[in-house]
Parts: structure tokens; sequence; C-alpha cells
């Protein structure tokens, strides 16, 4: 059951802050330079996957460090290794640092994350990490923030491992779940946001998840880096 939770009694538990405190920036540049010397130094027989997690924790902390347009080929590159070795939620996390390292195309690795995100049974927190981008970048009356965030909270409680890992997953979802609804339609209460939900068919997964595929083609213009037809028939194979 998908309860109604205060947004403004819950401490915000996003996952990944980009604010880095001084101490934690001068660890990071001093990685760099090593990770570089050990990409460079890779035999050119090195795993596609193994090359590809190296550049991405390149990427990643040039992004945590605000260097998007470093980021960015670096993660890329990583995203089209793992696409190609069918590393799904390896290709998924390099699209949330895509996403992260606010590009141009930044909006299109968003859409292609997430369209792996919910068709491959990955870890449920590089989903429900994805889905969350979306709140952020919808406006406060569109639908699409309120699909995503019930997406994410579906994805949670039927993907994630039982224990401490899906308590998590489950209240950060219901948490961003209960902001939205507050800033979509004023919801304060459980009698509302039950109403709420049943008014945007949030409470059927056939509904919403179709209404997701319709936000995510928005976000991808058309730009899709995998062959979803190809996925779609090796899933239907399988």
């Amino acid at each position: 059951m998908v309860d109604y939770i205060d947004p403004n009694k819950l401490e915000d538990s996003a996952s990944d802050s980009l604010h880095k405190d001084l101490g934690e920036q001068a660890h990071l540049e001093g990685l760099l330079p090593e990770l570089e010397q050990k990409l460079a130094q890779l035999p050119e027989q090195t795993p596609a996957t193994e090359r590809g997690a190296l550049l991405l924790e390149i990427a990643r902390i040039h992004q945590h460090l605000e260097r998007g347009e470093q980021a960015w080929p670096l993660a890329r590159t990583a995203f089209e290794l793992f696409s190609g070795e069918q590393a799904w939620e390896d290709a998924a996390d390099a699209c949330d640092v895509l996403y992260q390292s606010d590009q141009p195309d930044s909006l299109i690795a968003l859409a292609n994350g997430i369209w792996l995100g919910v068709t491959f049974p990955i870890d449920a927190e590089v989903s429900v990490h994805l889905l969350s981008h979306v709140v952020d970048d919808t406006p406060d009356d569109a639908d699409g923030a309120a699909v995503a965030a019930v997406t994410a909270l579906y994805l949670a409680e039927s993907r994630a491992r039982e224990g401490a890992e899906k308590e998590r997953l489950v209240f950060f979802s219901n948490q961003l779940l209960g902001r939205v609804a507050r800033r979509h339609s004023g919801v304060e209460n459980q009698q509302q946001f039950s109403l709420w939900i049943e008014k945007l068919g949030l409470n059927d997964p056939d509904k919403f998840l179709v209404r997701l595929r319709n936000v995510i083609d928005v976000l991808a213009q058309e730009e899709w880096w995998v062959d979803r037809e190809a996925i779609r028939q090796q899933l239907d194979a399988s």
C-alpha cells in the first residue's frame, strides 16, 4: 500500500550531494592522476567492462568536481563499452553520471538510463536514483513527476533485496512521491493522498508504466543509444 509521507517532517535523504567540502575535493583531485595512469597502463586485451569501469570512475570524479565537459566523453565511452557487453546495470549507471554532468544531451542520457533501468532487473538503487532526476527536471504541475516517483516506489518494493537496503529505498521513494503530491496538488494528508493516487491512476503498474514510456520518449527526443527493438526481441525469446 502506498502511504502518504509529509516531506516537511522528513530529512532529505538524496544519496549524492555535489557540495563537496574542501577536504573531499582535495582527496578526489589526488585520486585523478592515479586513476588516469592506471587507465593509460591497461593492456590492450583488458576486458571492455573493466576498462569501462575505470573510465566511469574517472568521469564520476570529474562530475563531482563539477567538470561536466570533462566527465561527459569519459562516461559516454564507458556507456558504449558496457552496452557492447550487455552490462546493462553499468550502462544505466553511466547514464546517471552523464545526466549529472549537465551537458546538452543530459536529458537524453537520462531517458536511456531509465529505459534500461526499467527494462532490465538491475540494482533497484540505480533505477530509483535515475527516476528521481525526472522529479527534479519536471514542472510542479506535470504528471510526469508523479509517474516517475510511483515507478521508483514500485521498483524499490519489487526489486530491492529484503532488509535495510529495501527499507531505505522504499522510504526514499515514498518520500519522493509525497513531495511530488504536495507540489503537484497541495496534498497534505493520507486521505488527500489516496484520492490523488487514484485520480492519476498511480495504483496500477500496467497503466503508469505505459505512461512512463511516454515520459522518457519525450526526454530522449528519438535519440536512443541502444537497439531497443533487438533487446525486446531478445527478452521475448528468453
